[in-house]
This record gives structure tokens, C-alpha cells and sequence, in this order.
């Protein structure tokens, strides 16, 4: 099927009940009108240290870890019908309360298969950006005679959300003398999670302490896992 020149793309949020993303996915939340504007952010955390003794005015920034991508965007659902033409406008608009509940079913609302909210996928010309919701504020603007909501304002944030290896290979920080932060996914265990950033499982008991872990066994999905740079691991233990 050819690209059609004359067809509006809309920006799309497709959710999954896996974190790879593949396959068909289980529901698609299409925008009603695509924003004028969307942010990214990029956050790093750094701590302060002092290797000069205390009042001492020398303090050095230390690279503590990345923090995830964030993608902030503004959506607008009507209910007028100002979107819809032909067969689509003889059958009525569709509610606003309607279109929100679409959002927040793909978004944010708990899947129970996965015990857990639906993985996403932003999808908008060049912009492919894996993620879970954080966050969303409804404001509505606009109300028939009865009370009932004709207009909404989306304020969505949305937090990166890569697998655990295609992230690393982006961002390529395989030294282990860098802190690396890792989510803990369906399946995930701390000697996998150690291997994967050390190259060796052997420290993943080091990594619970660090972490302060009662049982290094039931990791959570979504859970944040440290982990500092080997050498402190190791001068810890």
C-alpha cells in the first residue's frame, strides 16, 4: 500500500501488554487533532561531593545516573462533531466522557493480565517513543446545558520506557565504573540484572545491600534497581 500524500497523519498511542512491543497492539488511541507542540526532556542526577574535608568550599559534582526521557504533549477531545464529516456526522459525535475513558483504558487504567498499565508506544511522523504514562490532568472547558463535558484539555507526561537492552546499547555505557539504573521487567532477576551491567553475576548480593533488599527474590515489575560503579561496590562489602 502506497503513502497517501493527502491524508492527515495523527498522532497515535498504541498500548501493549508486552514490554517488547510486538505483535498487534491491544488497543490504539488515536488523537482527535494533533498538537501544535510537544517537549521532550532530558534530566541528569548528579550528587555532591567534598574530598577536602568538611567546610571545605571544594565540592565536585558526581555523575549519579540519567534519568528516563520524558515526553510532555497537549491533546484536545471535543464532542461538537467539528471532527467529523459525511456517513460519520449522521450518526453523531462522539461524548467527550467516551473519548477520555479511550485514553485513559489504553493509558493508564490497570490491566490485570499483566498486573500492571499497558506498555506504550507514541507514534507521530518521525517520533517513536516507548513509554508509560505518568501522568495526565483533564481540564474541562466547555459544557452543554445539562452540565455534560463538550471539550477536554490533555495534559499528558509520559516517561521512557526502552528494554532493558536496547537501552543499553543506545546509550553504550557498558563500564562498569559508571552508576547504572535498570526497571525490572516481567521475568527480570537481580543476578540477570547484575550480569548484565558488571558482566558477571557474582555481585548481585552486593547490588541487594545497596538497594537495601529484604529478599532479592520477588523483584517488583517496574521496580528502580542501582547500581553504583563496581569499584564502591566492592569497598562497600
Amino acid at each position: 500500500m502506497g503513502l497517501n500524500l493527502f491524508k492527515l497523519e495523527k498522532l497515535k498511542i498504541k498500548a501493549y501488554e508486552k514490554g517488547t512491543r510486538s505483535g498487534l497492539a491491544k488497543a490504539t488511541f488515536d488523537a482527535m487533532f494533533n498538537p501544535s507542540s510537544f517537549k521532550r526532556s532530558y534530566r541528569t542526577t548528579w550528587a555532591k561531593t567534598n574530598r577536602q574535608g568538611i567546610n571545605s568550599s571544594g565540592a565536585k559534582a558526581q555523575y549519579t545516573r540519567s534519568e528516563p526521557e520524558r515526553l510532555d504533549i497537549d491533546l484536545l477531545l471535543d464532542g461538537t462533531g467539528v471532527d467529523q464529516m459525511g456517513v460519520m456526522a449522521l450518526l453523531g459525535p462522539k461524548s467527550v466522557d467516551d473519548r477520555v475513558k479511550e485514553f485513559l483504558d489504553a493509558t493508564y487504567t490497570y490491566n490485570g493480565n499483566i498486573h500492571e498499565p499497558n506498555f506504550l508506544v507514541v507514534e507521530w511522523g518521525s517520533l517513536k517513543f516507548s513509554c508509560r504514562l505518568e501522568s495526565v490532568d483533564i481540564t474541562y472547558t466547555n459544557f452543554d446545558r445539562d452540565g455534560t463535558p463538550l471539550r477536554a484539555e490533555l495534559k499528558v507526561s509520559l516517561i521512557s520506557d526502552e528494554e532493558l537492552d536496547r537501552l543499553s546499547k543506545k546509550e553504550d555505557k557498558k563500564s562498569p565504573d559508571l552508576t547504572h539504573s535498570r526497571i525490572v521487567r516481567e521475568g527480570d532477576t537481580l543476578p540477570l540484572l547484575t550480569s548484565a551491567v558488571y558482566g558477571s553475576p557474582a555481585y548481585y548480593l552486593d547490588v541487594a545491600r545497596f538497594n537495601g533488599l529484604d529478599n532479592f527474590r520477588n523483584l517488583t515489575a517496574g521496580q528502580q534497581i542501582l547500581f553504583p560503579p563496581l569499584e564502591s561496590l566492592i569497598r562497600a562489602s
